[in-house]
């Protein structure tokens, strides 16, 4: 074991389901191995501040089962630059804190690692994100939980798309990712789904909800990850219209929906395994690595690797869904 007596924790960038479970499992497995524990409130932007709070085994208490972080998140743009690391990295040294669990995502990891390269300080990463477009886990925090809520979602939208024969176009999250929309579109019976991975063209999708139309059925539904590369999800319903005029075609964006709401059960189980694996990473003396879970097994991951190496999308489920569509 280390000399690690103190460990702190954050939260930053967006909120995941699944941050609070994590915060308590690095506070617990903290105290298990009787080492003290500092939450940062307000990620980056209380890191520099120095609002930092004790916390110990009852202070998680009850937060297993919440949405959000109770820590609260922000995103810092003074942290961006070396002063802004610089006085993070003093706010640290005054309270004794000597090692960081930072829980996010791309832009996080990114700056946990200038933390460590310019002062030092050891810091290990737990993602955070409902993107899930980290290098080097299997699943990221939240995700799980946020495609729960999207299937949810697409399945109340399929009952009046069913009592009026419409075409809704369902916008998901998924700026520069495209997992969300793939999974949820094969667990709803999507009629197809735009990603931001694949150059899909207007004629294409036109094609599919031709066929769709063509085959009878009742209920037509396109997911379409919001980077996509055809573009904002209302116009892409207007050229849709273009094509079809007589179908009744509908625009529901999700947004922040999917954010929200009680962690699943992967999600906290999840939580579980990589808040301990955070803490024991940072008492054996690793630092600049990020936690994930690969095929059940453990693994970390240096930051530069998990944020530049994209998470590959499997495009098998793209194939699947379209049989499965007709």
């Amino acid at each position: 074991m280390s000399n690690i007596r103190t460990i702190g924790v954050l939260t930053s960038g967006g909120d995941a389901p699944g941050m609070n479970a994590a915060i308590r499992a690095v506070v617990r497995c903290s105290v298990y191995y009787e080492r003290s524990v500092v939450g940062v409130k307000r990620g980056y932007e209380g890191l520099i501040e120095g609002d930092f709070e004790p916390l110990d085994s009852r202070s998680v208490k009850n937060i297993l089962s919440l949405g959000g972080t109770f820590l609260k998140s922000a995103r810092s743009a003074e942290f961006i630059e070396p002063e802004g690391r610089a006085k993070a990295a003093d706010q640290l040294r005054k309270a004794g804190v000597d090692g960081l669990v930072v829980i996010g995502g791309n832009g996080s990891f990114t700056g946990a690692h200038l933390l460590y390269k310019e002062h030092g300080i050891p810091v290990v990463g737990i993602p955070g994100t409902i993107d899930n477009d980290l290098f080097g886990t299997d699943f990221t925090l939240g995700y799980d939980s946020a495609t729960n809520v999207v299937v949810d979602c697409i399945d109340k939208i399929r009952d009046t798309a069913s009592s009026h024969n419409r075409l809704f176009l369902v916008e998901v999250m998924g700026r520069d990712s495209g997992f969300i929309a793939l999974r949820t579109a094969l667990a709803t019976g999507a009629l197809d789904v735009v990603l931001p991975e694949k150059n899909s063209s207007l004629d294409e999708l036109v094609r599919e909800v031709g066929k769709g139309f063509a085959n009878k059925k009742t209920s037509n539904i396109v997911v379409v990850a919001e980077g996509n590369r055809l573009g904002n999800t209302f116009e892409i319903a207007d050229k849709i219209k273009s094509h079809f005029p007589d179908i009744d075609t509908k625009v529901t964006i999700l947004g922040h929906l999917q954010r929200g709401g009680a962690p699943s059960c992967s999600d906290r189980v999840l939580a579980g395994k990589l808040g301990v694996a955070a803490v024991e990473a940072l008492l054996n003396g690793k630092a600049d690595v990020m936690c994930g879970v690969i095929e059940n097994q453990t693994v970390y991951t240096f930051f530069q690797q998990a944020v530049y190496n994209k998470a590959p999308l499997n495009l098998e489920l793209l194939r699947i869904a379209r049989i499965l569509s007709i």
